[in-house]
C-alpha cells in the first residue's frame, strides 16, 4: 500500500507537516503576543488510533485520525475561525505552565499532549484526557477551548 492510500500514512505526514512549519515562510504570527502562539497542535491516544487538532493563528484549522477520518480547510468557515482564535487566546493564558520541548511522540492511550507553537520554539503540557475534561488539569481551559472548536468542525462536517 503506498503512503497515500495508507491512513496512518496520511495521517503521520499532515501532522508532520504541521510540526516542522515555519511560521514566517507560511505567513503566520502570533497574534495576540510577540512570544505567543501562531498554533496549537492537540494530540489525544485512543485504543488503536490518535487524534490530531490543529489550529493556526490563520484561521486554518483540521481534525484528523490515524485511522483515516479527517476534517481538513475548518479555516473557511467564520465560526471555526473565532473558536480556533479563542483557543490560541487561551493557549497564550497558559504558556507558563507547559514545557519547551521539540519531543513530538504521540501519546498513551487516554492521554493528551498539547503543543503550543510560538515564535520561541514549541512547548507541550502532557495530562490524562479525563483529568483535562474534569477540569483536574491546569490546561483544563485549553482543552475545553481546543474541544470547542472540535464541536464547530463536527458541526460543519454534519451538516455537509
Amino acid at each position: 500500500m503506498s503512503s497515500t492510500s495508507d491512513p496512518a500514512a496520511l495521517y503521520a505526514g499532515l501532522r508532520d507537516q504541521v510540526l516542522a512549519l515555519d511560521p514566517a515562510a507560511a505567513g503566520l504570527s502570533a497574534p495576540f503576543s510577540p512570544t505567543g502562539s501562531w498554533g496549537c497542535v492537540m494530540d489525544t491516544g485512543y485504543p488503536g488510533a490518535s487524534v490530531t487538532l490543529v489550529g493556526l493563528s490563520d484561521g486554518t484549522t483540521s481534525l484528523y485520525t490515524s485511522s483515516g477520518f479527517g476534517i481538513i480547510g475548518g479555516g473557511g468557515h467564520e465560526a471555526v475561525v473565532r473558536a480556533t482564535l479563542v483557543l490560541l487566546s487561551v493557549l497564550d493564558q497558559h504558556l507558563g505552565e507547559m514545557t519547551p520541548s521539540h519531543e513530538n511522540a504521540l501519546p498513551a492511550e487516554g492521554r493528551t499532549v498539547i503543543r503550543a507553537l510560538t515564535t520561541d520554539g514549541p512547548r507541550v503540557f502532557e495530562a490524562s484526557e479525563d483529568d483535562l475534561g474534569n477540569y483536574r488539569s491546569v490546561l483544563s481551559p485549553v482543552f475545553h477551548a481546543a474541544q470547542a472548536v472540535i464541536s464547530e468542525l463536527r458541526a460543519i462536517d454534519e451538516a455537509r
